[in-house]
């Protein structure tokens, strides 16, 4: 079976890590893959915003199963040109159409559908450029912390949250006048700050049947006790063990079932993965953001935790049979920690050289941000590495990361000290 991962960074390096360990006669496909992830998948040079590019290395290669891994493709529409185009229509694609995208491509128009469905969230109220005297009055007539969302995508780093009126009103503006995110941020999300515990869940839903996929804690800010600037993550722990059974199957009929029947009812199109980001609010959830794809760093520690073929699970949910599969998990503690470089989220540099890896021992990294030059591997984003481990205990597999990245060094090297602290 030919596979084709749209995407490069260390989600999709998961991706092709989970593939590549599959019983099944599977050559694989990515765009554009990381050092790390070229040993296990043939590269494809493409834009994967081009789809009259991907349409012809999807012909050329003869690829069956699509799997997109970020959200942007989704959001512009690539599951709807494929299943529109008579000669590639056949091909099964992991991932919902432009309309289900917007669960992440807006935040308006995801809670417009919690709240049609009845979906435990945040109270809000949306604004843009016309409205921003409204949008003023609004932060002031309500107490802090006072928490703003661009409307659209903005790579996880739209989500802004202040305790002061003045530095609200001045993002507000940063936002809706400066652009601050692009067009993301023509439209503003103004919310109700939760206050609890965060958690990441995920959902695969073929249409019709839906698996859940083992829960994971994310950390979002660059600095440590979750200060400074959020980031697309800093790291990640699966199993979450806060989570108890009430808890989960509060989860489960209030937000997961309402989730997909919302789907259904709606008649969105729709397969592939759900991320449903929770905050845990004195015991009951509620729903922070949805996103259409796996999480990254999350994806990182759910995957290895899943013990059925990854393969078999995709063809049973390009086929509507998901119902037909018993999932499988590991109840070790996976443990991710993210090295990035100095600068991130904001400026940084890039073609840093990267030294021993050979060395990582018992651990698996995941490239997020490398390149090859001069046959170096050397840094090319903001982060870098994922470096996972496990252990029967989450004390354990934190060492053992934490002991591999003593290992690894590029100038600048930056990663949290204290992915866990919390739990």
């Amino acid at each position: 079976m030919n596979i084709l991962i749209i995407g490069s960074g260390a989600r999709e390096h998961a991706f092709a890590w989970k593939i590549f360990n599959s019983k099944q006669n599977v050559n694989l496909f990515m765009t554009n893959p990381t050092p790390g992830a070229v040993k296990i998948a043939k590269a494809l040079s493409l834009d994967f915003n081009n789809f009259l590019e991907i349409k012809a290395s999807i012909i050329k290669n003869n690829i069956q199963l699509i799997l997109v891994g970020p959200e942007i493709p989704l959001i512009n529409g690539i599951y709807d040109f494929i299943k529109n185009d008579s000669e590639i229509s056949y091909i099964d694609v992991i991932g919902p159409s432009k309309n289900g995208a917007q669960l992440e491509g807006s935040k308006e128009f995801a809670k417009q559908f919690m709240s049609r469905h009845n979906i435990p969230t945040a109270s809000y109220k949306s604004f843009d450029k016309s409205s921003i005297d409204d949008a003023i009055l609004f932060l002031k007539n309500n107490t802090p912390p006072y928490v703003l969302k661009a409307d659209g995508p903005a790579a996880g780093k739209g989500v802004i949250i202040v305790d002061n009126v003045d530095e609200a009103i001045k993002n507000l503006n940063e936002m809706l006048i400066d652009s601050k995110f692009g067009d993301s941020s023509n439209k503003v999300v103004i919310e109700e700050f939760l206050s609890g515990i965060e958690m990441s869940c995920f959902v695969l839903f073929d249409g019709i049947n839906y698996k859940i996929l083992p829960y994971a804690k994310d950390y979002k800010r660059i600095g440590e006790s979750d200060t400074g600037l959020n980031t697309g993550g800093m790291g990640s722990i699966s199993p979450v063990n806060f989570l108890d059974e009430n808890l989960k199957n509060k989860i489960k009929t209030q937000i997961i079932e309402p989730t997909v029947n919302g789907l259904i009812k709606d008649n969105i199109d729709y397969v592939g993965f759900i991320f449903i980001g929770l905050i845990n609010v004195d015991g009951h959830a509620k729903v922070i953001e949805y996103n259409v794809r796996m999480g990254d760093p999350e994806t990182q520690v759910v995957l290895p935790r899943i013990k059925n073929d990854f393969v078999d699970i995709l063809i049973s949910c390009a086929n509507q049979t998901l119902d037909q599969i018993d999932l499988e998990f590991d109840n070790d503690y996976y443990i991710n920690v993210v090295l990035a470089s100095n600068g991130y989220p904001e400026k940084y540099d890039k073609g840093l050289e990267i030294s021993g890896l050979e060395d990582v021992n018992d651990s698996i990294v995941f490239h997020a941000g490398t390149a090859l030059k001069n046959n170096k591997i050397v840094t090319n984003g903001g982060r870098v590495l994922s470096v996972v481990s496990s252990c029967k205990y989450m004390k354990d597999a934190l060492e053992k990361s934490y002991s591999n990245i003593e290992k690894i060094n590029f100038d600048g090297k930056v990663f949290r000290k204290d992915i866990g602290f919390d739990l």
